[in-house]
């Protein structure tokens, strides 16, 4: 089968690296780390094990970045080489192992990638013990190769492919109401679920999402179908992006244009205030900022935008980056990590943030199918990141691979 992986190479790093600045498209040449090849169908690794044929691969910002090779190398541990790319997934059950119990051959799923300790057959770590899969400390061990995440573990394959594998545990069946492009949005969508439910804003609360990719948007899909009555605003670059956070139930948009500065100040009620040299200062501010970008600047607004005694959630991928942490002890600010997604508490009853992510959608509290705006062959794998890097042009939100 063909698929697209990523090969362990220092020199196809350092020469994308040196290069890629200058000519974008050597990330995706010849000499890149990404190769589009003919591989085996990955095995089962035990009886627990089922093989799933894939239907619509999601690419993740994740995916972009390890491309682009923005991801830190403190990550590459928590890798196997060669490994196939994609965790973001909707398909149907092709192969099933004698100790998968409820799992039927044709059997329409989508797989919570998380690879923590019951998948690899190891006794529970401690945050495992409590639910928290994506914090487990046994990413390395156990029955499988080292990764975090299927589309990270060479012995799993990714969805970027034709078929990949998974444990019983991961397997999640779609609902006949939740369609097959609604479903390979899951990921997205419980990427923003997570970080909501753990940092839920009081309705009193002013809370801005910075950035209005699938992530963003996402999150202010999950806020209203939570019910969250909180005051929201959305920090987007494009229209198209504004007009879906205001379909989603945003209640203000600002562009990140001119003086945004000013419009995030009067939505806060806040004052600005010059320094000697600088971005602008705040007085007052937000009571609670998703930060879903994970650039430089974005991390930096996000800090100075929040209030005294604020909540900074920092949901967008963030590698190397620079910022003035001054707000942090300015403002005594709490800044909050957001990774993946793993067991939530909700009505009381304890479930996964996957399964929460596919009951809402299932129930018509949510509606993020909208945000689903392309579709490619994997064999045009060029074409779709090259789109999805200019949305300016594109309108591109979230795109997936088609996969024959």
């Amino acid at each position: 089968m063909k698929a697209l992986q990523f090969i362990e190479s220092v020199p196809r790093w350092l020469i994308s690296k040196a290069l890629g600045r200058f000519f974008p498209e050597i990330y995706t040449s010849k000499v890149a780390c990404v190769v589009y090849r003919e591989v085996p169908e990955p095995e089962l690794p035990g009886e627990e094990w089922v093989k799933i044929k894939v239907k619509y691969a999601g690419i993740c910002g994740s995916d972009l970045n390890l491309i682009f090779l923005h991801d830190s190398p403190s990550t590459s541990p928590f890798v196997s080489f060669p490994f196939t790319i994609g965790h973001e997934n909707v398909g149907t059950v092709a192969k099933v192992g004698r100790e998968a119990k409820g799992l039927q051959v044709g059997q329409r799923v989508i797989v919570d990638p998380i690879l923590s300790c019951r998948t690899r057959g190891v006794a529970l770590c401690e945050p495992c013990q409590k639910g928290d899969n994506s914090l487990c400390l046994n990413f390395r061990d156990g029955d499988i190769a080292p990764g975090m995440l299927i589309g990270a573990c060479r012995d799993t394959g990714g969805s970027f492919s034709s078929y990949f594998v998974a444990h019983r545990s991961q397997v999640i069946p779609v609902p006949d109401r939740v369609s097959d492009e609604a479903a390979v949005l899951v990921d997205a969508f419980a990427s923003a679920l997570h970080p909501v439910l753990r940092n839920y804003p009081k309705d009193s609360d002013k809370v801005l999402i910075i950035g209005a990719g699938a992530i963003g948007l996402s999150a202010v899909a999950a806020l209203r179908g939570l019910g969250s009555r909180a005051e929201i605003a959305v920090l987007a670059k494009y229209p198209f992006q504004g007009n879906l956070a205001r379909q989603l139930g945003a209640d203000q948009v600002i562009y990140r244009r001119g003086d945004y500065y000013e419009e995030v100040a009067d939505f806060a009620g806040a004052r600005t205030l010059r320094p000697m040299i600088g971005k602008k200062v705040f007085q007052g501010g937000v009571d609670l900022v998703y930060e879903c970008v994970g650039s430089s600047s974005s991390i930096d607004d996000a800090l100075r935008f929040a209030g005294p005694g604020g909540t900074v959630v920092l949901v967008g991928l963030a590698s190397e980056v620079k910022v003035d942490w001054t707000p942090i002890w300015l403002k005594e600010l709490r800044i909050k990590g957001a990774f993946c997604y793993t067991d939530e508490e909700y009505e009381g009853q304890k479930t996964s943030t996957y399964r929460l992510a596919l009951q809402l959608m299932a129930e018509g509290k949510v509606d993020v199918a909208p945000l689903l705006t392309h579709k490619y062959p994997l064999s045009e794998y060029r074409r779709a990141i090259k789109e999805l890097t200019d949305k300016r042009n594109t309108g591109a939100i979230k795109a997936v691979f088609a996969i024959d």
